[in-house]
């Protein structure tokens, strides 16, 4: 099974890479050609592991989102994120429960409401990731993230609590409420002490390598902490991430150089595997059933969907606009949406691999001994709704956003705040350096030396100025200074990069030390194109 798994993760990684080239959106092929290697019989089934979604996959993704994500922006929309990521799954999980125990009649209400709690979270990945290539409004992205990176710990821990009723264990309305705050609380007070230590842990490191692997085994380790200690694991790692991101600038330069790379290679890997791996799931979810009509399942399957597609453009369309309605703060303090970035919103409901992981965690017996009531059906239609959100969303919300013209607008005003912060960062710069000068001895060597920098410190305050005229007027094709400077540094660079290459191969160097050598021009040239 491991070899089958590093199989799936290098399939699914090389399946990623074609897709990008090709310009295709990954997470469908990626499901696609998981469907299609699920019906080849020579192919061993690939069954998913609860565990592995939840304490494998889930962390990092949950870590990285948190990384890159804005805690300023993330709290000047609380409150549409908190109905988002809180309000809407529980709604959802109350919707989908009821519908469920209808039209299955081997669901019990307790296991209807599990698959109501299974089904209720949106993907973490998805809906951001096509916003993100489109260029979607930066709030209606702030608010993508925030739901997507908090909706998780609100619909597993209404799953958990359905969960234990379905089994036989003892649940009240009373206990339940119990358990959810007590699994925020959990989860909000560990990510912040485990935040605030990998900080000052960090802060006190002064090998950058060793910096990034602590970072690599924070998710898992701090996920682990809050689960053993009940509370939720996801809410621990957003918020020890929030955090983390938001003290960033106390790493070392490298630390945040290697970072980057590395957790972009790793999320790449992690969400190529999940995908595929849902497309993988059709054999195991099939073989399971067993007495169920076509016309049954198929019904069943449309209600649910229905149920979980409606509650979402419900929920979002009332509450973007009702409470506007009743509250003047609100209209004063939060700008108004268009229908049009409202539909968008209300339309990016992609479920994925949590799901999936929470459906085949439910226990095959209850704690009576009996079987699970309709776990065949329930495993059948989340995957169903993960299979159909994600096909049906993916598709056509790229075309949606084009189709209403959602686009964010603030290029022109990130160009005039980036120009006005690099100014202001130069003269301080400047500042600095005749402060060092004036009590430094005087000598040629100093002076040559504080003229290069004024140089450099001159170019690097036309370069902002140029990109703000450049992206003023994009017709203004005329090279400046700053564009020279660079095309000839590049140039520069390149030369030099063939020469130490040259003396490798001579035999003059060995690798460690063109290594060495090739990484200083690696950081010239990132300076270069900043």
């Amino acid at each position: 099974m491991d070899a089958l798994l590093l199989a799936v993760v290098g399939s699914a990684v090389l399946v990623t890479a074609m897709a990008r080239h090709f310009n295709l959106s990954a997470p469908l092929v990626l499901v696609g050609v998981g469907l299609v290697l699920g019906i080849i019989p020579a192919i061993p089934d690939v069954t998913m592991g609860s565990d592995l979604v939840l304490f494998v996959i889930l962390p990092p993704l949950l870590w990285s989102a948190g990384l890159d994500s804005s805690y300023l922006n993330m709290r000047r929309n609380a409150r549409s994120i908190s109905l988002l990521a809180v309000g809407l799954p529980l709604a959802t999980t109350l919707a989908v429960g009821v519908v469920a125990y209808y039209v299955v009649p081997a669901l019990s209400l307790p296991a209807a409401f599990t698959l109501g709690a299974i089904v209720a979270p949106p993907d973490a990945v998805s809906a951001t990731a096509v916003g993100r290539r489109l260029g979607l409004p930066r709030r209606i992205m702030t608010l993508l993230t925030g739901e997507s990176l908090l909706n998780d710990a609100t619909a597993l821990t209404a799953y958990k609590v359905a969960l234990g009723a379905a089994i036989g264990a003892t649940v009240t309305v009373a206990g339940g409420l119990t358990v959810f705050v007590a699994a925020a609380v959990g989860g909000v007070v560990t990510g912040l002490v485990s935040g605030t230590v990998l900080v000052w842990v960090r802060a006190k490191l002064t090998d950058p390598l060793a910096e990034s692997a602590v970072g690599l085994v924070a998710p898992f380790v701090i996920y682990l902490i809050a689960e053993m200690l009940d509370g939720s694991g996801v809410v621990a790692v957003v918020v020890a991430a929030l955090l983390l991101g938001q003290r960033f600038t106390r790493a070392h330069y490298a630390t945040r150089l290697q970072d980057q790379a590395v957790w972009r290679a790793l999320t790449l890997m992690l969400e190529s595997f999940a995908f595929m791996l849902i497309g993988l799931q059709l054999p195991t979810v099939i073989a399971d059933l067993h007495g169920d009509t076509f016309a049954s399942l198929l019904g069943a399957s449309a209600a649910v969907m229905a149920a979980v597609l409606g509650m979402r453009i419900v929920w979002v369309w009332a509450f973007a606009y009702l409470p506007r309605r009743f509250s003047a703060r609100i209209r004063e303090r939060e700008p108004a949406p268009t229908a049009a970035q409202v539909a968008v919103l209300a339309w990016a409901g992609m479920r994925g691999v949590v799901s999936l992981a929470a459906a085949f965690g439910v226990p095959v017996l209850t704690l009576g001994g009996h079987n699970f009531p309709g776990r065949p059906q329930l495993v059948f239609l989340t995957f169903v709704v993960v299979v159909g959100t994600l096909m049906l969303h993916g598709l056509t919300l790229p075309w949606l956003i084009r189709r209403l013209g959602v686009y964010g607008d603030e290029a022109r005003t990130d160009a005039v705040a980036a120009a006005t912060a690099q100014d202001k960062a130069a003269r301080a710069a400047l500042e600095r350096l005749d402060e060092v000068l004036a009590s430094s001895e005087p000598s040629q060597t100093v002076d040559r030396a504080a003229e290069a920098l004024r140089v450099m410190n001159t170019r690097r305050r036309n370069a902002a100025r140029e990109r703000l005229r450049r992206h003023d007027d994009p017709t203004n094709l005329d090279e400046s200074v700053s564009d020279t400077f660079k095309w000839l540094r590049l140039e520069m660079l390149a030369a030099e990069r063939a020469t130490f290459v040259a003396e490798r191969d001579a035999g003059h160097i060995d690798d460690q030390v063109l290594r060495a050598l090739m990484h200083g021009l690696d950081l010239e040239e990132a300076a270069l194109n900043l």
